[in-house]
């Protein structure tokens, strides 16, 4: 029999978080060995529950819950979204603006699916959330990297923005706050990047899935409430701020210049429909989450456990010699950056092998999240501070003996 083949539409995507390390992982999990997972922002695993309303709600909703809702979503939810853009300050949004997904996930694919041809180009970040690039490719579209500087906080270098425009461009992809680096752009630096997206007549698709995960009284600004004439495309959900991944709860909001995106819109729609709908026992949580006590705040605030945990990685990591890091200002995640001088390191992903087969931690290089250098590696800070002590540990202790090998 000839090979059977995956779709040459997969050459070009790749998603390491859950790549060849994990298989390793898993691997070793079979053998009996314990494995620390700090590769993926599984909040529920680390002891992180959503909050008891929601469940509650979800179980109180169940019977109702069997059937197809309509394809973008119950009417009370989108509501309570449409509520929560005015909060947001977002102008204009009415309910048919609202798409409700199996995450935000399923609507970035969704939104990339049903915007581009090929050959098409999208401006996506370095390093960003791999999922952005990876659903540009498998539309068809060519993904774009621009630099974040991390002298700059990693924030998005907008001379290397501006040069990367071509007539094939068709969109900007802003993931603010920021997963990998923890980062959160300023008002002035989104200004900027909206009006980029002005002069040449593209869409802003606006990642805030982290919004309400911030940092030292660090406060978010929405995009789509920075001006009424670009197009704007926001995504957020449940799965971060409320710690409930799993109920798959996410939405798309389309606002700003409308009028001149019916087709596009319609394109939505149409792929909306032939999903036939988002899980219904999601949508029951998002308005109870969106209304409800924001308990996310009691975990963010100066001694809070995300802030506690946080400033504890980055205090352990910012200790090895040869290791700096920005320090988040939102997100659970940190991109460390390892000194070339001290670390020469060829191939970043066997780097992270090197380090699963001898000290029983996973990471993902941050190549992984596409960039440009085998320099970086991304950290999950969600374990109790005792396991992140005690990962935290193990990675300086491999970093030693790569440093000893090395400098011979």
């Amino acid at each position: 029999m000839r090979p059977i083949l995956k779709s040459n539409k997969l050459d070009e995507v790749c998603y390491e978080i859950r790549g060849p390390a994990l298989e390793r992982a898993r691997q070793m999990e079979d053998d009996g060995h314990k494995i620390i997972k700090l590769n993926i922002g599984n909040l529920a695993v680390f002891g992180f529950d959503p909050p008891d309303e929601i469940v509650q709600d979800m179980i109180r909703n169940l019977h109702g819950a069997a059937g197809y809702t309509d394809s973008k979503g119950m009417f009370a939810p989108r509501k309570a979204v449409m509520h929560y853009t005015q909060e947001k300050n977002i102008s204009g949004v009415k309910i048919d603006d609202i798409y409700l997904g199996n995450g935000a996930s399923e609507l970035i694919v969704m939104a990339m699916q049903g915007l581009l041809n090929n050959g098409d180009e999208v401006l996506v970040p370095a390093p960003d959330y791999p999922l952005w690039t990876a659903a540009v490719s498998l539309a068809g579209g060519n993904p774009v990297h621009y630099v974040c500087d991390e002298q700059a906080g990693w924030t998005p270098d907008i001379a290397d923005m501006r040069k990367k425009i071509t007539p094939n461009t068709r969109a900007i992809v802003v993931i603010n706050p920021n997963n990998p680096t923890g980062a959160l752009y300023s008002r002035d630096v989104l200004l900027e990047i909206v009006e980029l997206a002005r002069q040449h007549g593209l869409i802003v698709y606006a990642d805030e899935i982290y919004d309400k995960t911030l940092y030292d009284d660090a406060e978010h600004v929405s995009m789509a409430s920075l001006a009424d004439d670009v197009l704007f495309v926001t995504l957020n959900g449940l799965s971060k701020n409320y710690r409930s991944c799993g109920y798959r709860a996410g939405w798309m909001v389309v606002s700003g210049e409308k009028r001149h995106a019916k087709d596009y819109i319609e394109g939505l729609n149409m792929l909306a429909s032939m999903r036939l709908c988002a899980n219904a026992p999601g949508q029951f949580a998002i308005q109870t989450a969106l209304g409800g006590y924001q308990s996310i705040a009691d975990l963010v605030a100066p001694g809070g456990r995300l802030t506690r945990q946080r400033d504890l990685a980055h205090k352990l990591l910012t200790d090895i010699p040869g290791v700096s890091c920005v320090k988040p200002k939102a997100a659970l995640y940190m991109f460390p950056r390892l000194d070339p001088k001290i670390y020469p390191i060829a191939d970043d992903q066997q780097f992270i092998c090197e380090l699963l087969s001898e000290e029983k931690v996973l990471l993902v290089q941050g190549t992984g999240f596409n960039w440009i250098a085998p320099d970086h590696f991304r950290l999950v800070f969600l374990p109790n501070s005792d396991d992140l002590t005690d990962a935290c540990g193990r990675i300086a202790r491999f970093l030693d003996g790569y440093r000893r090998r090395h400098s011979r």
